[in-house]
C-alpha cells in the first residue's frame, strides 16, 4: 500500500488524531493516506456494528499510540491472525494489525478527530456486502480477501 495526502493536501498540522470513545486511548497519524479499505467481510461487521468496516492503513512506524489498550486476536477466513487493539473504558477498537500485512497498522476512520477527505480505494469481502452498500469511490473490487 502506497502512501500519499489526500489531494495533494495534508491535515493540519501534518498530523491526525484517532481517539476511542473516552479518550484515553489515542494514535497520531502523519496526515491523510490513499490506502483506505473497506472491508465487508463478517468480523468487520461484528467489530464496527455496520455492514462494513472502513480503515485507513499506515506503516507501523508512522502510528504513534498513546493510552492503554488491550488486544483481541482473531483467525482471518484466510487462515491468518488479525489483532484489534482496543480501549479496556469504553471497548472502542483504535487500531488493528494483521499477520497478512505485517508492517501496516489499520486505524477505523471514523475515529479520526479532524475532518479529512479520506475514502475507500478498496472494497474486500464483496460476497458478503449487503445489497444496499455501494463504495462508488473504490478503484479495486474483491470478492474476497485482496489476493497478494
Amino acid at each position: 500500500m502506497s502512501l500519499s495526502t489526500v489531494d495533494g493536501k495534508p491535515a493540519s498540522g501534518g498530523h491526525m488524531k484517532a481517539s476511542c470513545q473516552c479518550g484515553q486511548l489515542h494514535v497520531d497519524v502523519p496526515g491523510p493516506t490513499v490506502a483506505v479499505v473497506a472491508c465487508h467481510c463478517l468480523a468487520c461487521q461484528k467489530r464496527s456494528g455496520s455492514p462494513f468496516g472502513v480503515a485507513a492503513y499506515y506503516p507501523h512506524v508512522q502510528v504513534e499510540v498513546n493510552g492503554i489498550s488491550k488486544q483481541f486476536s482473531r483467525p482471518t477466513e484466510l487462515g491468518e491472525r488479525f489483532d484489534h487493539f482496543f480501549c479496556p473504558d469504553c471497548g472502542t477498537t483504535v487500531f488493528m494489525r494483521g499477520k497478512k500485512n505485517p508492517d501496516m497498522t489499520g486505524i477505523p476512520i471514523g475515529l479520526i478527530d479532524d475532518q479529512h477527505a479520506m475514502q475507500p480505494v478498496r472494497s474486500v469481502w464483496e460476497d458478503r456486502r449487503h445489497a444496499w452498500v455501494e463504495i462508488p469511490t473504490a478503484v479495486q473490487h474483491f470478492s474476497r480477501g485482496r489476493v497478494g
